[in-house]
């Protein structure tokens, strides 16, 4: 069967004056046409393409990788608007469109939006709808303190970050653990500090305790060798200055230079820390 939206590895059957026609396990048929045919092929060969509807509703393949595929998440920007919704680029020559009722706000060309791209029953559509936490589900989460998850921005509030993570799940990074520039759209690496009674997951962007202070040093003494050896901030330096050069908390910036004391690394002098050779 033909998947929509995906990705399908097709054999290809017979070639024709529009392109090559492939084929799939289950005697499917569909275009590839020219401007996507590979300079090389034989009868039989088997190509990864992309499978979709084109302007005029028909199933087609490309060889072109689109920006999201079904059941996913994506970050895409506006181009045009209709009678009946709008349309964002997702890197294929026809765009994807979002009905009205999927808009959390009306869209606007040129803007940008996150979307989660599905396949419509009804229509037998691929559509986008940046109502994105009707596509969240937290009722089981199979997740534990510690575990490394993959994170998509979604939108700030009060609190900090919501992030959607694995592509699942709806989480929060908290505003005073966030200590680098975030962006909606922005994909992240983070860790599980907890998952609640009810579903809700902390999550933060710097590994947990022990397991931090290691990659934390590092980055010290790579600001140390850039800056010539010596960077006027110790453990008495003001937070936010702190922030502003290594993206760390004072709290973790002090656990990574006590390491570095100690294993002789650095010297913590009155005006700063210093390199040692």
């Amino acid at each position: 069967m033909l998947k929509l939206g995906e990705y399908n590895m097709l054999e290809v059957v017979r070639e024709r004056d529009q392109g090559i026609y492939l084929c799939d396990d289950e005697g499917n048929e569909v275009l590839l046409p020219n401007k996507y045919v590979p300079e090389q092929f034989q009868i039989r060969d088997v190509l990864k393409v992309f499978v979709y509807l084109d302007s005029s509703e028909r199933i087609v393949s490309t060889t072109l990788e689109p920006y999201a595929t079904v059941k996913s998440f994506a970050y895409l920007k506006c181009t045009s608007n209709s009678e009946i919704g709008a349309f964002l680029d997702w890197g294929l020559e026809k765009d994807l469109f979002v009905p009205f009722k999927e808009q959390a706000s009306k869209m606007r060309v040129g803007s940008w939006y996150l979307v989660y791209v599905y396949l419509d029953e009804e229509t037998n559509r691929l559509v986008a709808s940046s109502k994105t936490n009707a596509f969240l589900d937290n009722t089981l989460v199979l997740l534990s303190p510690y575990d490394e998850v993959d994170l998509i921005a979604s939108h700030p509030s009060p609190q900090g970050w919501n992030m959607i993570v694995n592509q699942k799940h709806l989480g929060l990074v908290y505003a005073d653990e966030i200590f680098q520039k975030i962006t909606a759209g922005d994909r992240l690496k983070g860790f599980v500090k907890k998952v609640r009674p009810d579903g809700k997951i902390d999550l933060t962007l710097q590994r947990h305790g022990y397991r931090v202070i290691e990659p934390n040093a590092q980055q010290i003494i790579n600001e140390l060798k850039a800056s010539g050896g010596f960077i006027d901030l110790n453990d008495k330096s003001d937070p936010e200055d702190i922030k502003e050069v290594f993206q760390l908390s004072k709290k973790s910036f002090k656990k990574a230079i006590g390491a570095l004391y100690k294993a002789r690394k650095i010297t913590i002098e009155k005006d700063g820390i210093r390199l040692l050779d």
